[in-house]
């Protein structure tokens, strides 16, 4: 917010309250006599003022409130009051109200995908272990064949020289 007013000094002050509709109103923040002051202690360190500094002759004001809560929802307030003093006039004012909606804090896009990625990272481990287990499964299955069938030939291979070494050392009538 700008003013473009030309006069010689101006005494302002400004306050922000949470919103009408919670009972009872009360005064979270307040700049006056060159300084800010938070008036509420829930706000204490979450109130960054933003406005024009270090004068009586607020130009500018604005705040932020830092690390928003779900407590925090509604709308907030803003009440700025200015005494102009002229070299011949004194006393005008100038009580500009503002309403800044607060919303609740809602869930983001980046949230819902980040759900999403997740479900599908995990359906997609389980199916990679299964065709992981399917694979494993019939390697050791074919290696298990394989063994039985060297095992076969060995003992067919044994049998076979026993009996030619009997053949030789024992003579069979014909």
């Amino acid at each position: 917010m700008t003013f473009d007013l030309q006069h010689e000094t101006s005494d302002r002050g400004s306050g922000f309250r949470p919103p009408r509709n919670r009972p009872p109103l009360f005064q979270i923040y307040r700049y006056q006599n060159q300084r800010g002051e938070i008036m509420d202690p829930r706000f204490e360190d979450r109130l960054a003022w933003n406005g024009s500094k270090g004068t009586d002759d607020l130009q500018d004001g604005s705040i932020y409130i830092l690390n928003v809560t779900y407590n925090d929802t509604g709308t907030y307030t803003c009440y700025f009051t200015r005494t102009l003093t002229y070299n011949y006039y004194e006393g005008s004012s100038l009580v500009p109200h503002f309403h800044v909606p607060v919303s609740s804090v809602t869930r983001g896009m980046a949230s819902i995908l980040s759900e999403v990625m997740m479900y599908v990272s995990i359906v997609g481990l389980q199916f990679w272990l299964l065709v992981e287990m399917i694979y494993c499964y019939r390697k050791i299955a074919a290696a298990g064949e394989e063994a039985l069938r060297e095992s076969e030939a060995e003992y067919l291979a044994i049998a076979s020289e026993s009996k030619d070494n009997c053949a030789a050392s024992v003579p069979v009538p014909e």
